[in-house]
């Protein structure tokens, strides 16, 4: 498995909002399974906590681009269930493009030598 790091940690933090995101067009979950959805998909390199996952996902609802709503978990406990809106969609989608850009450009300084 990968090496956590706190280089990794701002990484995240930077792309927390796009990564959720990306996890809510799987279909709507709540806080748990978004997390273990970004571990499992990241091969347990990333680990969001609660105290970044939650203001993230409020952030999320205040721009629109998720909406929530009560219901009930796997283990019959009540949880607030997620969902990507069309804005949200669009928001990932430009973000995405840029954060492609982005590694594009990182990846092309590092090869360079």
């Amino acid at each position: 498995m990968g090496k956590k790091s706190r280089f990794g940690a701002d990484i995240l933090h930077g792309s927390l909002e796009m990564l959720i995101l990306r996890m809510l067009v799987g279909g709507p979950a709540h806080g748990y399974a978004i997390a273990r959805r970004l571990e499992q998909g990241s091969g347990e390199v990333l680990t969001v906590g609660e105290s970044s996952l939650y203001p993230a996902l409020q952030r999320l609802l205040v721009h629109g681009w998720v909406k929530a709503s009560w219901g009930e978990s796997d283990t019959s406990r009540r949880a607030r269930f997620y969902r990507i809106t069309p804005a949200g969609r669009k928001r990932l989608a430009e973000e995405s493009a840029a954060f492609t850009r982005l590694t594009g450009a990182i990846t092309a300084i590092l090869q360079t030598g």
